[in-house]
């Protein structure tokens, strides 16, 4: 057990996520103030074989997941939190072979939308290949039908 409950609760919540999976993403960071997630670089998602730039349904993924994991920063208790609006700004492509970091925080929490913003980058956060803005639904913790995904994120605990 780490010193960090939202790193850990972090990276429950994406091992339980199939394209997560898929993708290879990891938790770079976790705290109250945001989330990082890495985009690991591989040929499996690149939108163009010539250039070797990555598919932007890639980016897209990885922004919507920071965003929306980034509510389990700001939640005293897991919560089923849908998208309900995700806005990408596109500054420029990806460079090839390097990984993109996605960070993400929660600027307005309400009884029913969390309001998240975030950008993507890879060496620079100064320099970002996107920027985003979400809102997420709060559907509650007690959701029927999602106990067992909860508990696997919150570690047996609801």
């Amino acid at each position: 057990m780490s010193d960090n409950p939202i790193f850990e609760r972090a990276m429950r919540f994406l091992s339980a996520l199939r394209h997560c999976q898929v993708l290879g993403l990891h938790v770079h960071s976790a705290s109250q103030d945001g989330m990082t997630i890495t985009l690991p670089y591989s040929p499996q998602i690149v939108g163009n074989p010539q250039t070797g730039v990555i598919h932007g349904g890639a980016i897209t993924s990885l922004m919507d997941t920071a965003c929306g994991m980034a509510t389990l920063c700001v939640l005293p208790e897991f919560e089923v939190c849908p998208t309900l609006d995700l806005r990408i700004d596109y500054m420029h492509p990806a460079e090839p072979h390097k990984d993109v970091y996605g960070f993400a925080q929660c600027y307005r929490v309400t009884t029913d939308v969390i309001f998240t913003r975030g950008f993507a980058y890879q060496d620079d956060p100064q320099q970002p290949i996107a920027h985003v803005v979400g809102t997420f639904m709060r559907m509650g913790k007690g959701i029927k039908g999602t106990k067992g995904f909860g508990g696997s994120i919150t570690g047996g605990q609801q």
